[in-house]
């Protein structure tokens, strides 16, 4: 057999050795290690691959009318917003992506973050370290028990992220238009509109894919007919929230704070206004981590383009459409 090219755009970890260690069950495949970051550098790197394995770099339509053999895109990742779904599924290219590797790991984060703002932790520890013992500083702080969290969308992370939730005592408001209400309601939460969520929710944790239906879609609007004491938390995509109404929200005090691990663009500019606001908490897109995750993302990963060259469907197909029927 031929030699089998799978390209790795871009990636973010020490070396590639547990991808060599899964791809090297089939000895004709060459794994050829990129750092592409343009449209340009992808396109020059991937136009001859058999199979791409991205993380960050743009696969464009651009990129893929270049592609002149590719077979399989595997994603570092839930997300596939890096990649023109469209284009690829016309071209016949299955997009697989690794959707269970950080369920515990981003709910848990989505939470931690949330808790560090229900109890002030952040201020609190600062206060401390110049020398201000004084818990009045801090308040008010209230009951979890006297809170209601909203959580939008209710696939993998979300549902484990209000089990936590409900068994610390809070009030949990799900929005998710593609689920059904008696499914929210096996988990004891609430099923309610976007509007409700905002209107009646004490913290607002994000849970959504990025779509062109989702871009913006959390913005001043909703601000608006927030309580003043709402905290948004996400954990996402950074593109969901308009981060220019956000932060207007948050210099105004119509809302209370924020708790961001994702930003509309990353790594987050040097002069952004929520590197300098005491109501935000910042961490560097990094819910999904740990050890455990990061070696099961990176062996599910490199199994989805191992299983198309062995003959077989990558285990985690997005585009689902190439053996269910014609693209919608």
């Amino acid at each position: 057999m031929d030699r089998i090219k799978i390209v790795v755009t871009d990636y973010s970890f020490p070396n590639l050795s547990i991808e060599r260690k899964i791809l090297a069950e089939m000895p004709q495949i060459e794994l050829i290690e990129g750092n592409a970051r343009t449209e340009n550098e992808v396109i020059e790197l991937t136009k001859e691959a058999d199979g791409i394995i991205n993380q960050y770099a743009p696969i464009n339509a651009d990129v893929l009318e270049q592609l002149k053999k590719c077979q399989v895109i595997s994603c570092y990742g839930v997300g596939v917003n890096t990649i023109d779904i469209q284009k690829a599924t016309e071209k016949g290219i299955f997009v697989s992506n690794v959707p269970d590797y950080c369920i515990d790991e981003v709910s848990d984060h989505a939470l931690s973050l949330l808790l560090s703002m229900a109890r002030k932790i952040i201020p609190l520890n600062q206060y401390m370290k110049n020398n201000i013992w004084d818990f009045k500083k801090a308040i008010p702080i209230r009951r979890f028990n006297m809170q209601t969290v909203g959580v939008l969308g209710f696939g993998r992370i979300p549902r484990k992220l209000v089990v936590k939730l409900i068994a610390l005592g809070f009030k949990v408001l799900i929005y998710d238009p593609f689920v059904s209400n008696e499914d929210i309601e096996t988990y004891n939460a609430h099923p309610v509109s976007l509007e409700n969520v905002f209107e009646k929710s004490d913290f607002v944790s994000i849970h959504i894919p990025l779509t062109k239906e989702t871009k913006g879609i959390i913005n001043k609007d909703l601000f608006n007919i927030s309580k003043s004491s709402l905290v948004i938390i996400n954990t996402s995509r950074g593109e969901i929230i308009n981060e220019s109404d956000l932060i207007s929200a948050l210099q105004s005090k119509t809302i209370e704070g924020a708790a961001l691990d994702v930003f509309e663009k990353e790594p987050i500019q040097s002069d952004n206004p929520l590197l300098n606001m005491e109501n935000v908490i910042l961490t560097p897109h990094m819910a999904w981590y740990s050890e455990e995750s990061q070696e099961e993302l990176r062996k599910k990963c490199a199994d989805n383009v191992l299983q198309v060259f062995k003959g077989n469907l990558p285990p985690y197909l997005v585009n689902k459409c190439l053996i269910d029927g014609p693209l919608i």
